[in-house]
């Protein structure tokens, strides 16, 4: 093996700039993909059926069909749909924010079963009113016991997001596909792009243990 890093010093300023490209998706996709969780987490413990089975079958299709797929619809498939071109960088928000709803919406609806039901005929007794129940008694402390599981799908999100480099956005992977084909030599640029990765992850994984210990201090 030949390996010369020296030569892709002076590209790594550009390559770097990928990394906030990519926090920008993750982060966006990540909020609304929660927000959109806890709608459809609702809907499937509703008491009106029709709002479960949307909310399932929502579920079952993005949960059943590779994110890239979703990903290259929503791009490539908006002129037919829409009648002009999505932006890459609005097609890969979108397209993680729903998918990544479908997976929270499990996690969030397991974590609201787990909570005792004693806690909601305690407020149903109090007749406190079901909104406001779910917002400010079964959401926190489903919250806590799922904060793992949805770290986990955070974490998963930071590294799927590198698929964004099929539809031209300037993440991570792109920019150094880039500079190997500016050198003619794609191994050494590849392995920097996995070792920003992997110090992302490294870091999103303390960043949850640490929020995850706080709120077992608060207890």
């Amino acid at each position: 093996m030949n390996l010369d890093f020296s030569q892709f010093m002076p590209s790594m300023p550009y390559i770097l700039k990928g990394i906030l490209v990519t926090l920008k998706i993750v982060i966006l996709a990540g909020v609304m993909g929660f927000i959109f969780g806890i709608i459809l987490s609702l809907f499937k413990i509703s008491r009106f059926k029709f709002l479960g089975w949307f909310a399932d079958l929502y579920t079952s299709v993005f949960r059943g069909t590779p994110l890239v797929l979703q990903l290259m619809l929503i791009y490539f498939g908006s002129p037919q749909i829409f009648g002009y071109q999505i932006e890459p960088y609005t097609a890969a928000v979108l397209s993680f924010a729903l998918n990544s709803g479908a997976y929270i919406s499990e996690i969030i609806r397991a974590g609201i079963l787990a909570v005792d039901k004693g806690q909601q005929e305690a407020a149903m007794a109090l007749g406190v009113p079901y909104g406001k129940m779910m917002w400010d008694i079964i959401l926190p402390q489903a919250l806590k016991n799922i904060l793992p599981a949805l770290m986990n799908e955070f974490i998963t999100l930071t590294k799927e997001s590198a698929i964004v480099t099929t539809i031209g956005v300037m993440d991570i992977m792109r920019r150094s596909y880039q500079v190997g084909a500016e050198y003619y030599s794609y191994f050494e640029p590849l392995l920097i792009a996995g070792l920003i990765y992997y110090v992302m992850v490294v870091t999103l994984t303390f960043l949850g243990k640490a929020v995850e210990r706080r709120m077992r201090r608060s207890d």
